[in-house]
């Protein structure tokens, strides 16, 4: 490979969120122990991405700042070229994170008591921009059949059609079960939507990191009518690492949704004023296609590794199939386990520290999400302690 996928970084005093959980909750945790939990990568940049960033900074006053023509240039690009999504560059609205942007279009497109529909087992942090602004989680449980997850299509046009649920937060690709939705599905998702006249939010956020044989659809493509009541969230920070820099790209095609979404987050002083976050996402975009091409190749790698573990060694520990995100979700249900005894084993016995499936819904309860970003060494040493640990079992 063109680019360095195995270095080891010790992030023990970087101040990873991560890594300062995991030292948190076992602080005499055996040296060489990478957290595999919150998603962000644990490779090194690449070269170019930091050069560019020491060459703006020969010129560049960091003050308040803003994004130019040429950054929008850029995003609109790689739009058409990664995704064949045609976008204009004011329909681009630049928020701190894709979290602060949907809490944003939540506070602002309901009000307190409103529904909001969610396919669980979800992100965790849907639930909370739900709860915490005073409305309502409506639950449509995604169908889990042979360990391949579907929409439940009857359930959410009875829950859409009630006046009272005036949302869908969807996430696609989907976090944690990494399904990467087919556009027949998107199509037929849509056509509910449209019917019952509910405003579609899109979390896109993974929409580049789509494994080989799989094809990701902008939802935003998929009906001319719908993209005129919908927001699609994207970032750079899943597919380059760039959730530090705190930027990403909102795609609001209507305008008058686009002006009060602005308007909120001038409201609550959201609006983005990074200069390395612009740079550092102009910079990926522009010139580091192939290093996201090859991420992609490690990650196929990786969870290939993890799923011949399990299916050699412990075949009734199930590895669903991962066609988008480089989260892995692993069903331990076998092991007779309640939550918190797989968190404790996992933690005290494996030395592994993971997302818990149950933060992400109760049927997410007795699976465990694996980010696979990392060094194939550091995944085959957890495998190595896992193995040793169930063999205790």
């Amino acid at each position: 490979m063109k680019y360095d996928f195995e270095t080891k970084v010790d992030r023990k005093n970087q101040g990873s969120m991560k890594w300062n959980a995991m030292y948190k909750i076992k602080p005499d945790v055996s040296d060489g122990v990478v957290p595999m939990s919150v998603a962000d990568m644990e490779f090194v940049h690449p070269k170019r991405l930091i050069d560019g960033l020491k060459d703006y900074l020969d010129d560049m006053i960091l003050g308040y700042t803003e994004a130019t023509d040429d950054y929008k240039e850029s995003v609109k690009r790689w739009m058409k070229k990664r995704h064949d999504f045609d976008i204009e560059k004011e329909w681009i609205v630049n928020t701190q994170g894709v979290v602060p942007a949907f809490f944003n279009a939540i506070r602002t497109f309901t009000n307190p008591g409103d529904g909001v529909i969610v396919m669980s087992p979800v992100y965790y942090p849907f639930y909370n921009a739900i709860k915490l602004q005073g409305r309502k989680i409506i639950d449509c449980p995604l169908i889990e059949k042979d360990g391949y997850y579907t929409m439940d299509y009857d359930l959410f046009d009875q829950l859409s059609s009630k006046e009272e649920n005036k949302i869908l937060l969807f996430c696609s690709p989907h976090n944690p079960v990494g399904r990467v939705w087919k556009k027949e599905e998107l199509e037929k998702l849509a056509s509910i939507i449209k019917k019952n006249n509910i405003m579609l939010l899109s979390d896109e956020i993974h929409f580049d990191l789509i494994m080989p044989g799989n094809e990701h659809t902008v939802f935003q493509t998929v009906d001319e009518d719908l993209s005129n009541n919908m927001i699609t969230f994207t970032a750079p920070s899943k597919s380059f690492n760039l959730a530090g820099m705190g930027m990403s790209n909102i795609i609001i095609k209507d305008e008058k949704i686009r002006e009060e979404f602005k308007t909120a987050l001038f409201e609550t002083s959201s609006t983005p004023f990074t200069a390395m976050g612009y740079k550092s996402c102009q910079i990926c975009y522009d010139e580091l296609e192939d290093w996201l091409d090859e991420v992609i190749e490690v990650i196929e790698n990786n969870q290939k590794l993890v799923k011949e573990f399990f299916e050699k060694n412990y075949p009734d520990i199930k590895v669903r199939p991962l066609e988008g995100t480089y989260l892995l979700w692993v069903d331990f249900r076998a092991l007779g386990l309640s939550p918190k005894e797989l968190e404790e084993f996992m933690i005290q016995k494996a030395e592994l520290f993971l997302d818990e499936g149950y933060i992400f819904g109760k049927n997410g309860e007795g699976f465990e999400r694996f980010n696979l970003a990392l060094p194939t060494s550091i995944l085959k040493d957890a495998l190595l302690r896992l193995d040793k640990a169930l063999k205790t079992l």
